[in-house]
């Protein structure tokens, strides 16, 4: 099989993040657009792009991309593609579907035709008028935009988010995709302390040692594509070998968080325990108020509660306050905030945001609020 393409999903607003993670694998050929970054491969680097991308939500094998306006061409055109290099005799697979701005605006009509479409390629191709639906697992999806469809196989199961350490707390919690993110947009350095005051589960901190320890995001859990002949087993276990032998374990951390709520706090202790990284971060009750520093360098990057009912907005903005109170002569730090609160500046007043991002946290819009410290001395960097 010659090159195949690859396509990272990606939250809107980091396209450019993923772009240059996929840069750094050394994947090329790479094209950029909404909520996805595309780029060509080989079979065996699936299981390293799925071991490695830290911000992005899933690795999709794309099968084809084809212009359809009648559900003949969808059939057709769908019907025509490989199915079979994939897709085993015994393949269990599903079939998820959407549809912005198409003539076939269903999107359950677009998944009952693109199954049908594969289900007759496999029939053909194996010979066979029934299938035992017992093996391998395969989840395909059928994309159509303004009249285009675009057709792929999921090769990550879970979504990336989920790294194997962390309890699912729903869409509400801040995603390790997210939180991973923000730790790479500070420009964070392992040498450097770095802040969590409003740490909840532990999701900023942990992210931030497992960058600083160079672990692969996705060195604890299992793919949907691990079980697919075509891949093999032999490129999974070079990923996790070489994911092994990447770890940077030869260097200091200095990575703390706090939170008021002691339950989340010996969540965040358990939650770095699991990952490994027990000994390289500092989990602490305390309230943002009684926050002391006294280091004239470091970085702070937290996700504060903001309020979404009206009776909450008092007490969030009293947070904010002390917020920077206790950062506002600390010219050496710098602070990334992520919010859905656009009055956070109106209370963080230590200077105006270097630069806002903004960026989607589930489906909620939020504001990454940037403020740039000075840099240490050479000496002290």
């Amino acid at each position: 099989m010659d090159k195949i393409k690859l396509i990272a999903t990606t939250a809107f607003g980091l396209e450019t993040l993923v772009k240059w993670e996929v840069e750094d694998l050394g994947f090329e050929d790479m094209a950029v657009s909404n909520g996805k970054v595309e780029f060509s491969a080989e079979i065996a680097d699936i299981p390293r792009a799925n071991m490695w991308l830290r911000c992005a939500g899933r690795v999709q094998l794309k099968m084809g991309e084809f212009r359809a306006t009648t559900f003949d061409e969808l059939f057709e055109q769908t019907k025509a593609l490989p199915w079979e290099d994939w897709i085993t005799r015994d393949g269990q697979f599903t079939v998820l579907g959407s549809s912005v701005k198409s003539q076939l605006g269903s999107f359950r009509a677009c998944q009952s035709i693109v199954k049908k479409a594969i289900v007759e390629r496999l029939r053909h191709a194996y010979k066979v008028s029934w299938f035992r639906e017992n093996g391998p697992e395969y989840t395909v999806k059928v994309s159509m935009l303004r009249d285009v469809a675009t057709l792929t196989i999921d090769t990550s199961g879970s979504g990336l988010h989920k790294r194997g350490y962390r309890a699912d707390f729903g869409d509400a919690a801040l995603k390790e995709t997210l939180a991973a993110a923000m730790v790479k947009l500070s420009f964070y350095e392992p040498e450097r302390i770095l802040l969590d005051p409003f740490c909840g589960s532990g999701t900023i901190p942990i992210e931030a040692a497992m960058l600083a320890r160079n672990i692969a995001p996705g060195i604890q859990r299992d793919f949907a594509s691990e079980a697919w002949p075509t891949i093999g087993l032999k490129p999974w276990k070079d990923a996790r070998r070489e994911a092994e032998g990447a770890i940077r374990r030869d260097i200091e951390v200095q990575i703390f968080g706090s939170d008021i709520d002691p339950a989340m706090v010996e969540l965040s202790k358990n939650n770095a325990q699991k990952i490994g990284l027990a000994e390289d971060i500092v989990f602490e009750e305390k309230d943002v108020r009684d926050v002391w520093i006294d280091k004239p360098y470091g970085v702070v990057i937290t996700n504060p509660p903001y309020g979404i009912r009206m009776g909450e907005f008092a007490e969030i903005n009293q947070l904010y306050v002390s917020l920077h109170k206790t950062f506002r002569k600390k010219k050496g730090w710098s602070v990334y905030v992520l919010t859905a609160d656009t009055k956070f500046p109106d209370y963080f007043k230590r200077a105006k945001p270097n630069r806002v991002r903004k960026l989607f946290s589930g489906p909620l819009e939020v504001r990454y609020y940037q403020y740039y410290g000075e840099r240490p001395p050479r000496d002290l960097d």
